[in-house]
């Protein structure tokens, strides 16, 4: 049985997105050269690795055995590559960094792009989920480094450290009529047209939920990539919209928006970086911490 580098790391992208397709794309190949290895993996197992079903594909005894062996596998290539960054430059390091809407949008672009200028032989993967998903893929070695809200319950085994703080603030035009107040409930606010971020967005997916939970939904005018493509839209008064307060207040300074304190317990966030054990990580992701970490308020 011979199963190079590529064909694992394929089987841990197409078990992650449970999907032969998304799993090729982020392996950067083609669908057709992604499908024909893992046939050949199959052929060569003897046995299928995953289920094909008519969404996706889900693991088998057997591909769930071999997706454990191949993170240890690339975890130890990893370690490898930490330890000897010190001697041979030219190794390349890769992190993996599942991170929240916020933090994704808004905390991390300025932070992760100082670490990558200072360590030219670090790539970084950030992917951006929701944080209970962050914290299931950090747990089981799918993320080294996960970004979460402080509400989402950190699994016992996960060593967690402070990163920022982060609020949800309502966005309304300028001359909206809840442009007055200073706070506001997202009950209440549920009432208007909003402008959101796209399906699938972590921010967006919680608060459908909250909006859900209050036995409602939110009437979506239009969905942008990103806090400053939202804010612009609702200075045209299309609509309001929930956003991180850091970005709304950067926004405030160009676009005729108001902010409008949410009075909801969940609007106020302390986020936090979480791993699985900071001391069994390589050597580059454990500076990445650091320097997330080390960040001063000014910074931010």
């Amino acid at each position: 049985m011979r199963f190079d580098l590529i064909d694992l790391r394929l089987v841990l992208h197409v078990a992650d997105a449970a999907s032969i397709t998304h799993g090729a794309a982020r392996a950067g190949m083609a669908l057709a050269s992604a499908s024909e290895r893992v046939r050949a993996m199959e052929e060569t197992l003897g046995a299928p690795l995953f289920e094909r079903q008519r969404r996706g594909v889900r693991l088998t005894a057997a591909g769930t055995a071999l997706v454990h062996h191949a993170r240890a596998v690339t975890r130890q290539l990893e370690l490898m590559r930490g330890d000897l960054d010190q001697y041979a430059k030219g190794l390349r390091g890769r992190i993996r960094v599942y991170s929240n809407t916020a933090a994704t949008l808004e905390f991390l672009p300025r932070t992760l792009g100082t670490f990558l200028a200072a360590h030219p032989n670090i790539d970084v993967d950030l992917e951006e989920h929701p944080s209970t998903e962050i914290v299931r893929a950090v747990a089981s070695g799918r993320a080294d480094i996960g970004i979460v809200a402080d509400a989402v319950d950190a699994a016992a085994e996960l060593q967690t450290f402070p990163y920022v703080e982060d609020r949800l603030v309502l966005v309304v035009p300028h001359r909206h009529p809840l442009a007055k107040r200073r706070q506001i409930a997202f009950r209440e606010a549920m009432a208007c047209d909003f402008v959101g971020l796209p399906t699938g967005s972590a921010l967006q997916d919680h608060l459908d939920g909250h909006a859900a939970r209050a036995g409602s939904r939110l009437n979506l005018r239009v969905r942008l990539p990103g806090f400053d493509a939202v804010c612009r839209i609702v200075e045209g008064g299309i609509g309001v919209a929930v956003v991180s307060k850091a970005a709304a207040e950067r926004c405030r300074r160009s676009m005729a928006i108001r902010l409008v304190s949410l009075s909801d317990p969940w609007a106020r966030r302390h986020l936090r970086i979480c791993v699985r054990d900071l001391g069994s990580l390589p050597a580059h992701a454990q500076r990445l911490v650091g320097h997330l970490g080390g960040i001063s308020p000014a910074a931010r």
